[in-house]
């Protein structure tokens, strides 16, 4: 339905493949912020992972244009896959020189393997299509025992710079929200994020937990309605009204305290307190949430099996499975609430149960010495309305 208008498009001028608005960035979530429904993406993203597939996909974007291998047989990601499953072509390993031939804002087709600007060439790479990401997907998954075996590497090498935050707590900096013996719940905006806080939505209505949203996942947090408690991130990808909707910022520096995302939550006039740690802004929500005594955490979106810990192409994700080791059984993982409990009893059925009691209701008044002595009252009423209407003509 989203490509009809570049179909018509297309029959009207007489030429073959997809045409659209290009818009550049060679990092995916900062042209995700920016696109619109029936542009061309053209990006700069190796191993394109699932979670930005998602953002191009609910983006709606035409096509994809990767200036790199968006499988390039180190694992087995999912971006091309979903991509592809959207109905989105994908034009694969472009080169660089896109970026130089290619303008924001111009008028881009893409037929085949080429990609035009008018008559002039700006671009030939691969089309992908379903066989060939099998094809690499067969490959990646083939020389998966050394991406195991890196990983474990940067296991070890993680917990040896941070087991003092690891097994003592020790960096963790004091904030004004107080966790203890209350419940978390931890938002990325990551895989599934809204269906997670949808089934979740009783469960925050009861226990009221303390809502921590890491860097957009204080947006997503937002857009479901709620208002973060907390903010944990580089700030590189939250929103400038999520800053300043009054949540405690947590700001996650590099180990040697450097905090790029520091300048800018000052310059919103908004008080920030600074996380040095080695793993990711969702490692370090987690550890404040548990050194700060929750009782327990809710996890949504965050990434959970090795599949996703691959997939997000990071050394660093090796710290998140270790952080998990360190939370313990304190973490619940929102993706098996949305798995294992859905709710059986569908809105029909409720209204047709609310009808039935009120059907029931109202036969017990009429056949009661009660309600028949109301019932002739309400007549009574009716009949002289009746009459009262009449004379008026």
């Amino acid at each position: 339905m989203r490509f009809a208008s570049l179909r018509r498009s297309r029959r009207a001028d007489g030429l073959p493949g997809v045409s659209g608005v290009a818009r550049l960035d060679r990092r995916t979530k900062d042209l995700t912020k920016r696109l619109r429904p029936g542009d061309v993406a053209v990006i700069d993203h190796v191993d394109l992972d699932r979670v930005s597939a998602d953002a191009l996909v609910t983006c709606r974007a035409a096509v994809v244009i990767n200036a790199a291998p968006s499988t390039s047989g180190r694992y087995p990601n999912l971006g091309p896959e979903i991509l592809l499953a959207a109905g989105i072509p994908l034009l694969d390993s472009v080169g660089i020189e896109v970026f130089s031939t290619l303008r924001d804002g111009e008028v881009v087709r893409v037929d085949g393997d080429t990609a035009y600007v008018g008559e002039r060439v700006v671009a030939k790479g691969t089309p992908q299509d379903a066989a060939s990401v099998d094809a690499a997907m067969a490959e990646a998954r083939a020389g998966l025992h050394t991406q195991l075996e890196a990983f474990a590497a940067n296991t070890m090498e993680y917990l040896l710079k941070e087991r003092a935050l690891l097994l003592d707590g020790v960096g963790v900096p004091d904030v004004r929200t107080d966790f203890a013996g209350r419940h978390a719940l931890v938002v990325v905006r990551g895989y599934d994020y809204r269906e997670d806080l949808a089934v979740l939505r009783p469960y925050i209505r009861e226990y009221r937990p303390i809502l921590v949203g890491v860097d957009g996942g204080a947006d997503a947090l937002i857009e479901a309605g709620y208002s973060p408690d907390v903010i944990v991130g580089d700030m590189d990808s939250v929103s400038d009204e999520a800053l300043r909707c009054g949540a405690e910022v947590v700001v996650h520096a590099y180990a040697d305290g450097r905090a790029p995302g520091l300048q800018r939550v000052q310059d919103l006039g908004v008080a920030g307190v600074v996380f040095p740690a080695a793993g990711t802004s969702e490692d370090v929500a987690l550890l404040l949430a548990d050194e700060k005594g929750a009782a327990l955490i809710v996890a949504v979106g965050t990434h959970a099996t090795l599949v996703e810990f691959l997939d997000k192409g990071r050394q660093g994700m090796a710290s998140t499975f270790l952080t998990r080791l360190r939370v313990g059984g304190k973490l619940v993982d929102a993706k098996g609430v949305s798995r294992l409990y859905r709710q059986r009893i569908s809105t029909w059925s409720l209204v047709l149960l609310v009808a039935s009691t009120l059907a029931t209701m109202a036969a017990a008044v009429a056949v009661s010495s009660v309600g028949r002595a109301y019932t002739e009252l309400v007549d009574d009423q009716w009949h002289s309305f009746l009459f009262w209407l009449t004379s008026l003509f």
